[in-house]
């Protein structure tokens, strides 16, 4: 009747007492509102945005990069070794269950205290077994505080995976643009070569006509000299373009699978104003975040070791010399004990520990806080945005101006090829 009021009593203050700092999500300065509504801003960023170009090519080297990455498969190993350190703090909660079972063969001394009667046996055998508990009370909440620093950890690993592959996506799509670019110039390039070779060969029959002068020859020979050295450039970019994609993919360097044009591919649609929540769901300032929810909570777990700790061990067995009665009745044993301990004087060496968990939260709350930082990652977000508006125009721009010098370049080669009709 006395455990049972006494765990009644313990269970109590366990769930009513817990020292140490709860986390409280600081205050960060940003712009309410960027002129969207959010439920348009959370359908864009909550799509696969690459599959936006309409390139099929691209979005089975995103699917490869993601199963076959070894970065992703790191942060995906690191995300179950803080799911498995989790699992082991929280099992400090409940009470260890253990058995015991050993058998031995003694000789006494004769001459022992107390001595061994004459003629009697020193040697004798014992076999004991036992299943036995212990439970380390959280009565201030150290492990309670252990817990919630590993959840966080762990969520913090998980907006660390979500970083890398984030950054991973970002890297194939754009590295796979960039190499559907470098196509293109190497076509023009070489389209370059072809023309000017085509206009050396037409001004040396004009000079052999004696139309024009040898030095008007040796400028065109020239150009075409220029136009197939600039061939070579671009084919060493295209390769080592190549090969970047190919160690994003995880394989070794080699080839890549081409699909559209870089005329055919389809910009996504970005909005030029997001709501400044979008900030929120960034994995580095998540991660940051769960940072510091675990840095705060270790600072509770170091406080509770200036608190006593209560444990409570209980012990069933039996003991006898005898093998064959070692199951009886009469060599059944039993032990209950609860026990309190607690620092008394330790010369300083609780307080380090808790000044260091102080000063990491402190720095974690000033990393994830400072309004400088704050400012100038919505000044970033604010500058991609415009800057992805300027160059859409500017592409819009540059588009119809090529089509308005098609007509008079293609009069121009007709008009200077007639010379020799």
């Amino acid at each position: 009747m006395r455990i049972k009021v006494l765990v009644a009593v313990l269970a109590g203050g366990l769930a009513g007492c817990m020292v140490g700092p709860d986390y409280v999500r600081p205050t960060v300065q940003s712009p309410a509102v960027w002129r969207i509504d959010y439920p348009m801003a959370a359908e864009v960023a909550n799509t696969k945005w690459w599959e936006q170009f309409g390139d099929p090519v691209l979005n089975d080297l995103v699917d490869n990069a993601l199963r076959e990455n070894r970065d992703v498969r790191i942060a995906a190993a690191r995300v179950d070794q803080f799911i498995g350190a989790l699992t082991s703090t929280r099992s400090q909660l409940y009470p260890q269950i253990g058995y015991a079972a050993e058998a031995s063969r003694t000789r006494a001394s004769r001459v022992g205290q107390p001595p061994l009667p004459p003629g009697a046996d020193p040697y004798f055998a014992l076999y004991q077994a036992s299943l036995g508990a212990s439970w380390q009370v959280d009565l201030f909440g150290r492990v309670r505080r252990l817990s919630e620093a590993a959840q966080a950890q762990v969520y913090a690993s998980e907006q660390a995976q979500r970083g890398v592959v984030l950054s991973l996506v970002t890297s194939v799509a754009t590295s796979y643009i960039a190499l559907r670019a470098l196509d293109r110039q190497l076509e023009i390039a070489q389209a370059t070569a072809r023309n000017f070779g085509a206009t050396a060969r037409l001004f040396d029959l004009r000079f052999k006509a004696g139309i024009v002068a040898k030095t008007e020859v040796m400028q065109i020979t020239s150009q075409y000299q220029q136009a197939l050295a600039a061939i070579p450039a671009f084919e060493q970019a295209i390769a080592a373009q190549e090969n970047l994609i190919s160690i994003l993919l995880g394989r070794n360097p080699g080839p890549i699978a081409r699909g559209k044009t870089i005329d055919q591919l389809v910009a996504p649609l970005i909005p030029a104003d997001l709501p400044s929540t979008l900030l929120q769901r960034r994995p580095d300032i998540l991660q940051a975040e769960q940072n510091l929810v675990a840095t705060n909570a270790n600072v509770g777990a170091t406080r509770a070791l200036y608190y006593p700790t209560v444990s409570i061990t209980g012990l069933l067995g039996s003991v006898s010399t005898a093998f064959s009665s070692v199951f009886t009745g009469p060599a059944s044993a039993g032990l209950v004990a609860a026990g309190v301990s607690g620092p008394l004087f330790t010369f300083g060496d609780l307080r380090p520990g808790q000044l260091g968990g102080g000063a990491k939260r402190a720095s974690a709350a000033v990393l994830s806080t400072d309004h400088p930082q704050c400012v100038s990652r919505d000044q970033r977000c604010a500058d991609r945005l415009a800057e992805e508006d300027r160059r859409s125009r500017a592409a819009e721009q540059a588009s119809g101006g090529i089509a308005r010098v098609r007509p008079a370049v293609e009069a121009s080669v007709r008009q200077g090829g007639g010379g020799l009709s």
